[in-house]
């Protein structure tokens, strides 16, 4: 019966890709109206935004992490391991790269995955712009993977200046953020927050003024997709938390002991961590025929669709949908991601019952920076009458923290979402403020 069932593929499964399998699987897998497959590289599903957080330690992503078997189980559709690598239009497959173990061993060979429907959501990796020597000597934010190797980086870094302070550059140590985007701000905010609790945790001869945070940006201002108000806003409170910022200065080179900015100055880093720009994983360029841009997105119509096919849709930062009355994409935001998996759920839905996809319009419901545990600054409910509404302070925190629990509801539902709620404040009164391992 499966096999008559109409197939809906959607490779990707980040905040929107799992958003909409979840959908999909409770309005149609479950009623046996459709085959629902998610498909993505890695087993574990942890949120994007939040990986600065992982990478500090103020998370621990094994309990906040969504197992995509489990979860598929539960909620009506199926899970296929594997990275896509291109597709066949013609014979509507998906073809999936060999999967290896640790030793190069062959597990499963290279696959293909028939489709009715195809829907892309494969996110986005930081651009680095071919800046000579971000590969080779900056650490990214972009998997799970990374935000892991940056946090045992950091834990043996805090360890030699502890332990061994005259070989440590005078006993400091110096890490250096390209990009003061959201990503960039929030992460310098997060690393002072874990250079002020490692002394609690028996690395006493750490002082926080040794840690030294600089956050470097090319525009003028930090945060410069924001407004200027929130941009003050969120630059008060990192100098008031001690962070150095360098505006105005793009990065002409990484090396492997600092930064050569355009200007011609050299800025010592013991760790360089790049956090500017995105671009769409390059694969997506090589996708049979179908229009990229300048950074790799697919190009879509307002209803999410592919110009060149109406059959495939993408959506997410890997996407540039465009909007009526603006010659500016969709930006690639999370609550956009959020948005888009539900109108297409629609769409998805309609189509099956021979109607068409819906158009997609965004709404701009505000911006909100976290500085860790200290405070929080934002804009809420976008621009209305041409105003929007500035928070700052425990309001903000609290908005902050509300946009992952709504996204652990659209997974999850209303008593899930509160156990886990309820296990996280547990686990805050048991276990140690800071990820130690």
């Amino acid at each position: 019966m499966s096999e008559q069932l109409q197939r809906i593929v959607i490779v990707g499964g980040g905040a929107g890709g799992l958003e909409l399998a979840t959908r999909l699987g409770h309005s149609l897998g479950r009623k046996k109206l459709a085959q629902i497959i998610l498909i993505d590289a890695v087993l574990t599903h942890v949120w994007k935004p939040l990986l600065h957080e992982v990478a500090t330690g103020a998370m621990d992503a094994e309990a906040n992490a969504v197992n995509f078997r489990a979860h598929a189980r539960l909620h009506g559709f199926e899970f296929q391991l594997g990275r896509m690598h291109t597709l066949e239009r013609e014979q509507r497959q998906v073809l999936l790269e060999a999967i290896v173990d640790e030793q190069g061993q062959q597990v499963v060979a290279e696959r293909a995955i028939s489709y009715d429907t195809l829907v892309i959501a494969v996110g986005s990796t930081a651009n680095d712009f071919g800046t000579p020597g971000a590969q080779q000597h900056c650490l990214f934010l972009d998997s799970l993977q990374q935000a892991r190797r940056f946090h045992r980086l950091l834990l043996n870094a805090f360890l030699h200046i502890n332990y061994d302070p005259i070989g440590s550059h005078d006993g400091k140590l110096r890490i250096a953020i390209i990009g003061a985007g959201a990503t960039g701000v929030e992460l310098a905010a997060e690393l002072r927050q874990s250079s002020q609790l490692l002394p609690i945790y028996g690395m006493q001869r750490i002082n926080p003024e040794d840690v030294e945070i600089t956050l470097i940006e090319a525009a003028e201002r930090i945060l410069p997709a924001l407004s200027e108000r929130l941009s003050a806003a969120a630059q008060r409170e990192l100098e008031r938390l001690g962070i150095r910022l360098a505006l105005g200065q793009p990065v002409a080179a990484v090396q492997a002991d600092g930064l050569l900015l355009k200007d011609g100055q050299h800025l010592a880093a013991d760790i360089r961590v790049w956090a500017a720009g995105i671009k769409a994983p390059e694969f997506l360029t090589r996708l049979d025929g179908l229009a990229t841009n300048k950074i790799n997105q697919l190009i879509v119509n307002q209803d999410l669709s592919c110009p060149d096919d109406a059959n495939i849709f993408a959506f997410g930062d890997c996407a540039s949908c465009p909007q009526p009355g603006s010659d500016k994409p969709v930006p690639p935001r999370a609550q956009a991601a959020h948005q888009q998996a539900t109108t297409l759920a629609l769409s998805v839905r309609q189509r099956l019952q021979g109607g068409s996809a819906r158009p997609y319009l965004y709404q701009d419901y505000g911006s909100l920076i976290s500085f860790s545990r200290y405070s929080s600054v934002g804009s809420l409910m976008g621009k209305l009458a041409g105003k929007s509404l500035f928070i700052e302070g425990r309001l903000a925190r609290l908005v902050y923290l509300s946009l992952y629990r709504m996204h652990q509801l659209a997974l999850h539902g209303a008593l899930r979402t509160g156990l886990i709620w309820l296990s996280d404040r547990i686990n805050k009164v048991l276990g140690p403020r800071l990820k130690l391992h």
